[in-house]
């Protein structure tokens, strides 16, 4: 444990949302350091002060965790689907009752604004009550048998040991959808959450063991970024996990993708995004302008179901182009998300903030127009980048490729609904897609025509523990939430009764 005396006066807030604070790995339910000795900083992007330090993990920790956790797996499997049950919906008591201090770890450790950080600790607790009653229904099947000398059975069991690999951005939300999901199906759990954010993990860690699950079931093992190809091989080499469900970028996707094959593993993948925006002609434009705000500018831009790129219908354009920037220069404020005026935090490192600020240069250079903002934030130290609409994008730009992960919103101009969805079709990231529109037989076309694994229809934030959430083709597969949630973690097993004739 930290000494909480030393972080007297760090932040105007005090230091209550220290009470959850772990500087220790979580294994077999015990807070251990890492077996190198070595530790690293975590810091609050605002400023850089340093919260905190965290264990600087290596593949040896990853392994005794995994060992720790294979030997737990079938004590956890074996307790019946409702004393699983009973166990989450403690952790859910304890999520509630402590959401105050976990939404202030939230934003000290990735900037996002205190309001936004409650709505994580509230999101994740959907997903806490959600599968806390999935647990008994994880049903299975009794077949019609080809004659009267057999029964056929199918069962669902858990398949063990489970490496979660989660990202910064909702670095509680991320776990938690995972981790609920498994340890109702019966598996067992090894997370290494991300170096820039280790501290929503621990506290989660922290809730569990508070929460009485046995020792084993859910462990932690946190590292700085020198350390994370390495253990994220390890989870991937070791016979003993069976599953590995990473959100994060595509790129380090598809690292895992190849490094699982060699064990056959099951996977989950949700990676990146370049969501697209339509804004038709029948479209309410003051909905979908508020719709844009809230799906491109929470958490500053940096979220895998950001609104990318926001096509506009050339008939309304330029009206929506204007009430789109004077809502962006009105709306949003920039700066400490413990300040409650704030809903616009900074960027979560300078890697982002440099490729961010590329991608605008990029585009600029090649002919976009700024429609609002711009550039680095003129009043504000650190790594804020002013919430920017760009127009007159064309097809050379980055911007109209990449995913952009901040507050950046392109604006195209587009002509015919084929073309529209042509466009939004245009890329091999397939994770959500979202268009306004108020023709009921188009709404019906477009939402089939997208290829994405999820469509908001005037509805911009479409995120929820009932609904299954996941991407299709480079944006990865599996679903995460709903009753689906839980098919990564268990198997199918056939079992077939024979010699049963009178």
């Amino acid at each position: 444990m930290l000494n909480f005396a030393r972080c007297s006066g760090s932040r105007p807030v005090g230091c209550r949302y220290f009470s959850l604070l772990r500087d220790k790995n979580f294994i077999g339910g015990e807070w251990v350091a890492a077996s190198s000795g070595k530790t690293f900083q975590v810091t609050n992007p605002v400023n850089d002060k340093v919260i905190g330090i965290a264990q600087d993990s290596t593949p040896e920790d990853a392994e005794k965790a995994i060992k720790v956790a294979s030997g737990s797996f079938n004590m956890w499997a074996d307790l019946p689907a409702k004393e699983k049950g009973i166990k989450l919906k403690s952790l859910l008591k304890l999520v509630n009752s402590h959401s105050d201090d976990l939404a202030k770890l939230i934003t000290a450790e990735c900037g996002k604004p205190l309001a936004e950080a409650k709505a994580e600790v509230m999101y994740s607790a959907g997903y806490l009550e959600w599968y806390a009653e999935e647990a008994k229904r994880i049903y299975g099947e009794v077949l019609a048998p080809p004659n009267n000398t057999r029964e056929l059975v199918v069962l669902k069991e858990p398949i063990g040991v489970v490496g979660f690999i989660t990202p910064w951005n909702f670095p509680l939300a991320m776990l938690v959808r995972k981790a609920a999901a498994a340890l109702a199906a019966g598996c067992v759990c090894v997370a290494r959450p991300a170096e820039d954010t280790p501290f929503s993990a621990l506290a989660l860690a922290a809730l569990v063991e508070k929460a009485g699950f046995p020792a084993g079931t859910f462990n932690v093992v946190t590292s700085s970024r020198s350390q994370a190809g390495p253990i994220g091989q390890a989870l991937c080499a070791s016979p003993q996990v069976a599953g590995i469900s990473f959100t994060g970028s595509t790129a380090v996707g598809k690292i895992l993708y190849q490094q699982c094959a060699n064990t056959v593993k099951r996977l989950g993948l949700e990676l990146g995004g370049n969501a697209s925006y339509i804004i038709f002609p029948t479209a309410d434009l003051s909905r979908a302008v508020q719709g844009v705000m809230g799906s491109k500018f929470r958490n500053a831009g940096q979220a895998c179901v950001a609104t990318n790129r926001v096509l506009v219908h050339e008939s309304v354009f330029d009206k929506f182009s204007s009430m789109l920037a004077t809502a962006v220069k009105t709306q949003l404020v920039s700066g400490d998300g413990f300040d409650p005026a704030v809903n616009q935090g900074p960027l979560i490192n300078e890697q982002q903030f440099q490729k961010v600020d590329g991608i605008v240069k990029d585009a600029v250079s090649k002919g976009a127009r700024v429609v609002s903002g711009g550039g680095i934030h003129p009043t504000l130290k650190g790594r804020f980048y002013q919430p920017t609409v760009l127009s007159n994008i064309t097809e050379d730009m980055k911007i109209y490729n990449e995913e952009i992960f901040g507050p950046i919103c392109p604006l195209y101009k587009f002509y015919s609904e084929d073309e529209a969805v042509t466009i939004a079709n245009s890329t091999r990231r397939g994770l959500a897609n979202y268009f306004y529109s108020n023709d009921y037989a188009q709404v019906w076309r477009v939402a089939k025509r997208l290829e994405s694994g999820m469509v908001g229809v005037n509805e911009g934030l479409i995120s929820a523990a009932e609904a299954p959430f996941g991407g299709v083709k480079e944006s990865g597969f599996g679903r995460e939430g709903s009753r689906h949630g839980v098919d990564d973690y268990v198997h199918t097993k056939y079992v077939c009764f024979g010699g049963l004739q009178n």
